[in-house]
């Protein structure tokens, strides 16, 4: 269990954000700040891996991050505009 979740969700929401993205969002055209899109998807991981066995994480979150970066592969063909990676 994580002792201060508001500190660890400002943890992972920045850690997050530091990362190069592979395309750049225009935040203006979106009904949300960036910020606040960080802490709330940080809150959701924090809130699913809590309730994980320690014994599974590992496994749980590798699956995770496969599972969005698939997702995040074919959303980039479709916004492409093509069916094939390039």
């Amino acid at each position: 269990m994580i002792e201060n979740k508001e500190v660890a969700v400002e943890q992972l929401a920045n850690l997050a954000m530091e990362g190069q993205l592979a395309f750049e969002i225009d935040w203006n055209q979106l009904n949300i700040q960036k910020e606040d899109a960080y802490r709330l998807m940080a809150t959701s991981v924090i809130d699913q891996l809590e309730a994980v066995p320690q014994d599974n994480f590992a496994a749980v979150a590798m699956a995770t991050i496969t599972k969005l970066l698939v997702e995040n592969f074919v959303l980039n063909i479709k916004l492409k505009g093509t069916g094939n990676a390039q």
